[in-house]
């Protein structure tokens, strides 16, 4: 089954970022995929909070979202909308991501849950608790690929969340991302393969790649790995549209040679303490 991944370098005007978004879906159709995955803050990026205000709203009233869902009902497509910056009723912001069938419908909605508070070694400090607000449950969403478990870039680097998700039936789990270049090159391809080794699933990571509008620079490399860890797919640092086929039945094949979501026991807590 064919699946298509629109690595994006987004910027401060969701009317643009829309544009790009539509384009893909109409392009993933044309190449005959059954789903699009697109990445984190697919409608905004902008680290400028005063002039990025203006453009989040809430989910009934956002225009990409509706953009988005209008173009997958006129190609007859799947999608995942990696993310999006979406006003609570509480005025807080969601770092949402979405599952929008072919009949432009939303099945699946899932609020980032782990929040970027970060400061690197290369001077860029990140605090995206200051504005939006994390989520509290795992999602998953049955898709013509298989069961498919929702995550939002930092969460990457919680496993918990993702053997929560394979335990419960996920076959594939999506990691939309914005990560940075530091943290990019150090860790992306290795915590990516990771996941799916210790889950006996794909892993489809949508990315964003190359310096935006707002000046920050993200890594790219949308990456597809299967069950085995081998990445299918790498589409590097440009901007674009990728495509790749899987077999949904391979999940089911690598966890009967190795059934480690079978083989996990509960872990007592630890006993003892140091010196």
């Amino acid at each position: 089954m064919k699946l298509a991944l629109l690595q994006m370098t987004s910027g401060i005007d969701p009317a643009g970022n829309a544009a790009d978004l539509t384009k893909a879906i109409e392009a993933t159709a044309a190449g005959g995929a059954a789903m699009l995955f697109t990445p984190e803050m697919s409608g905004l990026i902008d680290r400028d909070r005063v002039r990025a205000a203006a453009s989040i709203v809430g989910e009934d009233a956002d225009p990409v979202l509706a953009a988005v869902r209008a173009a997958a009902a006129r190609a007859g497509i799947w999608v995942h909308l990696g993310s999006l910056a979406i006003r609570r009723d509480d005025g807080r912001y969601a770092n949402r991501g979405f599952v929008i069938d072919p009949d432009g419908a939303i099945r699946a909605r899932y609020d980032k849950i782990h929040l970027f508070d970060v400061d690197l070694a290369s001077g860029e400090s990140w605090r995206e608790s200051a504005s939006y607000a994390g989520g509290e449950a795992a999602v998953m969403a049955a898709t013509p690929l298989g069961s498919l478990g929702l995550s939002i870039c930092y969460d990457l680097r919680f496993p918990a969340l993702y053997q929560a998700l394979s335990a419960a039936g996920a076959e594939l789990l999506a990691v939309p991302a914005a990560f940075t270049r530091p943290t990019g090159e150090a860790h992306w391809h290795c915590l990516l393969r990771a996941r799916a080794i210790e889950n006996g699933c794909f892993v489809i990571a949508a990315a964003q790649a190359g310096v935006h509008e707002d000046g920050r620079a993200t890594y790219g490399h949308s990456l597809v790995v299967d069950p085995w860890g081998t990445v299918l797919l790498d589409m590097a640092e440009a901007a674009g549209l990728g495509f790749v086929d899987i077999d949904p039945t391979m999940a089911a094949t690598v966890r009967a040679r190795i059934p480690v979501i079978a083989h996990r026991r509960p872990i007592a807590p630890v006993e003892g303490g140091g010196s």
